[in-house]
């Protein structure tokens, strides 16, 4: 992080703190759920990003700290703060119990088992009980959207930060050799199934805690939101259009990507459904590595460095 001015990103941490004094409650609503998104998209990173894993299934864990939250303050009765944990335990556990077979696979196989896996969640979800089956359940009401965007900041400020310890353990080079190469990284002496799955169940808490946020903030759950899948589309997006495997990449993907979504949005709404599908096969083919990436290189290779990412690739 030394070539990101640790004074700006603490004045700009600082000034995002405020936000919520000066700017209007429409600001705030979209800066929540940017603020959820970057979130998620730094949640992935750890396993995406690092790992190499092109995991569909982060929204699991997403719908897990939602329900958590939901079934503790419903159904139970409890705080929203023991909400916050039961889901996290929900998700600690759906890691540990899925991650051990499931990360085995590689390439495509995994991507589509964990895609199945959201699909087989919501089933079971629709079929409970104590979940509110189809119907869901509703939250108690809490008119406070500067608390809900606090929470959010703080857990997107915990979750940056984790990452940059990641980048500089060993634990996080663990995963980048992984990542380059998965079978020199085990005859190295790495244990690469604990590793995967310990990147895993990290990728689900934040993922988890970040639902369990949006739970309460918008009071109702179902199962097809909870485990909404382009809800993971969009993170991986974010994730790959910021810079897969770096700190900050995924945060300002969000950033740059929900700004633009919601001026469409209320601009050209027909254009904006297309507006994700356009940037992820762009960003694929021109700068692979990222926004970051391409803003380290551009500079001095300028035009050449899309060139070279596509005969690099083979696109």
């Amino acid at each position: 992080m030394k070539r990101y001015s640790p004074l700006l990103l603490i004045a700009v941490v600082a000034l995002l703190t405020a936000l919520p004094w000066f700017a209007g409650p429409t600001l705030v609503q979209f800066a929540i759920n940017a603020l959820m998104l970057a979130t998620l998209a730094q949640g992935w990173n750890i396993i995406g990003g690092f790992a190499g894993y092109a995991s569909f299934g982060n929204s699991i864990f997403f719908g897990l700290g939602s329900y958590g939250v939901a079934i503790a303050m419903v159904q139970w009765n409890l705080p929203f703060g023991v909400g916050l944990v039961v889901g996290v335990i929900f998700s600690i556990i759906f890691a540990l119990a899925m991650g051990g077979p499931v990360l085995r696979l590689r390439g495509h196989y995994f991507a589509i088992a964990t895609l199945a896996l959201s699909q087989v969640m919501s089933a079971i979800f629709s079929n409970l009980e104590v979940a509110g089956r189809n119907i869901g359940l509703v939250l108690p009401l809490l008119r406070s959207d500067t608390l809900f965007y606090e929470l959010s900041l703080g857990l997107l400020v915990l979750a940056t930060l984790t990452v940059f310890y990641l980048s500089r353990s060993r634990f996080g080079f663990g995963l980048i050799a992984i990542r380059e190469n998965e079978d020199a990284a085990q005859s190295m002496g790495i244990n690469t199934t604990r590793y995967k799955v310990l990147a895993f169940t990290l990728a689900g808490l934040f993922c988890s805690l970040a639902g369990g946020i949006h739970a309460y903030w918008i009071t109702f759950i179902d199962p097809n939101s909870a485990f909404d899948l382009s809800l993971n589309v969009k993170m991986i997006i974010m994730a790959v259009f910021g810079g897969p495997g770096s700190v900050l990449g995924p945060v300002i993907g969000a950033a740059i990507l929900s700004a633009i979504s919601e001026l469409l949005s209320s601009t050209l709404s027909s254009v904006a459904s297309l507006f994700f599908g356009v940037v992820i096969v762009l960003a694929v083919i021109l700068m692979p590595k990222g926004l970051t990436d391409c803003w380290l290189k551009f500079p001095v290779t300028r035009w050449r460095y899309f060139i070279n990412n596509i005969r690099q690739y083979r696109l």
